[in-house]
């Protein structure tokens, strides 16, 4: 391990015993609030110190082996306990490496995902209805609930736009790396010569602003329209304004849900879509200012970006920011996501790992 990080985790563990005087403090007893926060932080590096003694403990314990081995009656038992110890340092150094990984503070959220159809038309949108299902499919076999939220329908059964709310365990850890660009390349049902168009649709995935974020949008920023709502074909078409559309007028930024049949129920969704587009304009924002500095695993931040090619004819999926690719395209259209959740999360994990390095 290098000597930087050796120093960093000195300088946690030297942070744990200042903690620990505080915390046996009676002044700092009696102030509660301040006995939650020094209690929180000595709770989030304990871990921490605790893996780095034991690392201590086997590093120890490796340099008297090695000491054994200048022994010719230890020497054979020396080099057993030092190929057992030194797997077991290896073992520890990974997990202390990990838990030094900068935590994302939306990782455990709900997510808000939107959907949009591109290039392409009818066969761009029947390609957004493929990856609401691919989503709505993963999630089910995650056991998180789904809920549609808004949803614009085409003539031939896509989507224009369908947005969906996934809530549950880690969502937005496992779904963060599916905002982008999805393009799919294969022969349309209209196609009578059998050529291979290619299509796009674009994904965001918004972590889900707690309740108490609200405050963040003063009623006298917001604008709030009701309409009635409407349905591609023979659908349902309401004869009531229950449709509602919120502007958030400082950015313009722009939600409506007219799914459900109550007016309440909508404006509702339709806040919650809102505050996590204006949150997420905010955060764009942020990441554009450090691009320069840290390159993001999703590229530029740009949902127009391609990150992932779905080609038919081949029955491949390509992630172009790992170079990842599998032909289990009837699979990962059925759900199953985790070959490239899992890469992706492990590229991240180690880019971060070398910022640390550095």
């Amino acid at each position: 391990m290098k000597k930087s990080l050796i120093n960093r985790l000195k300088q946690i563990k030297e942070r744990m015993l200042e903690l620990e005087a505080e915390l046996s403090n009676p002044e700092i007893t009696s102030n509660k609030e301040k006995l939650l926060k020094l209690s929180k932080e000595r709770s989030e590096i304990f871990p921490v110190v605790e893996t780095f003694n034991e690392f201590s403990d086997i590093s120890n314990d490796i340099l008297v082996a090695e000491e054994w081995l200048n022994e010719p009656d230890l020497k054979q038992e020396a080099l057993v306990e030092l190929e057992s110890l030194k797997s077991r340092l290896s073992s520890v150094e990974k997990k202390l490496h990990s838990l030094l990984l900068p935590r994302d503070p939306n990782d455990s959220k709900n997510v808000i995902v939107e959907i949009r159809a591109g290039t392409g038309g009818d066969e761009s949108a029947l390609f957004a209805s493929d990856l609401y299902r691919m989503y709505a499919r993963y999630a089910e076999r995650k056991e998180w609930k789904s809920e549609v939220l808004s949803r614009s329908e085409s003539d031939l059964g896509g989507f224009k736009e369908i947005v969906i709310r996934l809530t549950g365990e880690n969502v937005y850890s496992l779904l963060k790396f599916e905002s982008g660009g999805h393009r799919v390349q294969r022969v349309p049902t209209t196609e009578t010569q059998g050529r291979i168009h290619t299509s796009a649709c674009t994904v965001a995935v918004l972590p889900e602003v707690e309740e108490s974020s609200q405050i963040l949008l003063p009623p006298d920023e917001i604008r709030i329209d009701v309409f009635r709502a409407s349905g591609a074909g023979g659908q349902h078409v309401n004869k009531t304004e229950s449709a509602v559309r919120v502007t958030h007028l400082p950015t313009g930024t722009v939600a409506e849900c007219q799914d459900g049949r109550s007016q309440h129920k909508n404006r509702e969704q339709a806040m919650k879509v809102l505050i996590a587009r204006v949150q997420d304009r905010e955060n764009q924002i942020q990441q554009k200012k450090i691009a320069s500095q840290r390159k993001s695993l999703i590229g530029s931040g740009d949902r127009s970006e391609r990150i992932r090619t779905y080609n038919f004819p081949q029955g491949r999926v390509t992630d172009h920011r790992i170079n990842l690719t599998s032909y289990k395209l009837e699979q990962v259209l059925d759900g199953f996501l985790e070959e490239f959740s899992n890469n992706l999360i492990a590229e991240h994990q180690a880019n971060l790992l070398a910022e640390i390095n550095n």
